[in-house]
């Protein structure tokens, strides 16, 4: 691991952020709404905004609603649901593709039946789209696997499978977190920046994809087991909260 030092720069004036929550900005729970914001973490994310003026935005597979709720009272600019959706200002109006969230209804019965069958099996129901989070029954992995499969299949194109940690989601075709920041970074006040993207799992890849195509920065956070796009690795969340509080106390 480089030291965040290296990752992160000190001075920030000239960039663009874009940070993943949960695993990033957050640590991992064991279920989504067992994650705990650190009480200072929203201020200083605020700090950080002003900054930038206004060139910061959360990019997460979580739905823009769940976004706001963990960062109460501030509503940041965000990329939601793996780019589903799109709010390119702080307390602007969001964004959502064009899909009737309606087509769902089967796959909400079928994963319903799912959590019944295997306990600690919970089904996140974004609206938009639908994430399958085995962190709490790892054996019912290959099911889990089957049932999305078979879902997807009846579906059709206009929805695709997203991979996460323990977590396996059905959501809008044609959108990933790599298209968010680039729609972002066309539009002010992001516009005229370079990007920087830190996150921490398989979902962040197509964000440091783009950053480095555009000669932004991309940092991975914890530990890789697979290949990774990122060109800089940090050791935990903990070292981008207190790279965050330590450069919106100095900006």
């Amino acid at each position: 691991m480089r030291d965040v030092s290296e990752a992160l720069p000190a001075k920030i004036a000239s960039w663009a952020l874009f940070l993943d929550v949960d695993g990033t900005l957050i640590d991992i729970a064991a279920t989504p709404d067992g994650v705990v914001v650190p009480r200072a973490l929203p201020e200083h994310i605020n700090q950080l905004t002003s900054a930038l003026n206004g060139a910061l935005a959360l990019v997460s597979g979580r739905s823009i609603n769940s976004i706001d709720t963990l960062f109460v009272p501030y509503r940041f600019a965000a990329a939601g649901s793996h780019g589903a959706e799109l709010r390119s200002e702080l307390n602007g109006p969001v964004e959502r593709a064009a899909v009737d969230e309606r087509d769902l209804d089967e796959a909400r019965r079928e994963l319903d039946d799912l959590s019944r069958t295997w306990p600690g099996v919970i089904v996140e129901d974004k609206g938009i789209s639908l994430a399958v989070h085995y962190r709490q029954a790892e054996a019912a992995q290959g099911e889990v696997n089957q049932r999305v499969a078979d879902l997807l299949a009846w579906l059709g194109p206009t929805w695709t499978r997203q991979d996460g940690k323990m977590v396996v989601e059905i959501r809008p075709n044609g959108t990933s977190k790599g298209d968010a920041v680039a729609r972002l970074m066309a539009s002010h006040p992001f516009q005229g920046r370079l990007p920087i993207t830190v996150g921490d799992d398989l979902t962040d890849e197509a964000m440091f994809a783009y950053a480095n195509g555009v000669g932004g920065r991309s940092v991975r956070v914890g530990s890789v087991d697979n290949r990774t796009e990122a060109q800089f690795t940090v050791a935990s969340p903990q070292s981008i909260r207190q790279w965050i509080a330590r450069v919106s106390a100095s900006s």
